[in-house]
């Protein structure tokens, strides 16, 4: 499937009620909900029923001025919006279901679909540009600790550091972090900016 690049035009002309737009919006985001919503959900209705209602607040938040600041978000945006349609599903379901195994809600399936990488990739390489705007103290820093995963203890060793001032030089790098976070990326919050500022 080829990704489509989304600017301000195609958003205004989306707002405006624009035929040929909304024709393209709805069927390239259906195809890449479906993707989503078929590994997520049994029932075909469930799948329709959240894809109609994503659809429905993304709309409307878009015509409420400076929702969506960076209109080539918009996919990044249309799966956050999906997302939490999806969590009240879930929380609807388990609501009206008894909690024997046949009426547990849906679990999520942990695979990553079409509109998770295409979001994923995009923040990745808006992290790395982050990164590397950073001194160079708190990128490798980061990097150690949230990309790499390395042990907490391995890290003090290398910084010369013990673990109580481990801590203070994450928050402050985190900190560091965040403020360039907003400054590019604005309020929107995508899972990789909960992993540096928590």
């Amino acid at each position: 499937m080829q990704f489509s690049s989304f600017d301000a035009t195609y958003i205004d002309s989306l707002c405006a009620g624009d035929r040929p737009t909304e024709e393209h919006f709805v069927g390239y985001f259906t195809a890449l909900l479906q993707l989503k919503l078929r590994s997520r959900l049994h029932s075909p209705q469930a799948v329709e029923d959240v894809r109609q209602e994503t659809f429905a607040r993304v709309l409307k938040a878009l015509r409420n001025p400076g929702t969506l600041r960076q209109p080539e978000r918009l996919g990044a945006f249309v799966n956050t919006v999906c997302n939490n349609v999806l969590f009240e599903h879930y929380r609807a379901s388990s609501r009206s279901q008894s909690l024997d195994e046949e009426g547990q809600p849906e679990p999520a399936a942990s695979g990553a679909d079409a509109l998770d990488i295409a979001a994923d990739k995009q923040m990745k390489v808006k992290v790395r540009e982050i990164l590397l705007k950073m001194p160079q103290r708190d990128r490798r820093l980061l990097k150690a600790v949230f990309l790499d995963e390395r042990d907490r203890d391995d890290v003090c060793r290398e910084f010369g550091v013990d673990r109580e001032y481990l801590r203070v030089l994450l928050h402050r790098a985190k900190q560091e972090f965040k403020v360039e976070y907003v400054k590019r990326m604005g309020n929107q919050g995508p899972s990789e900016m909960s992993m540096w500022t928590k």
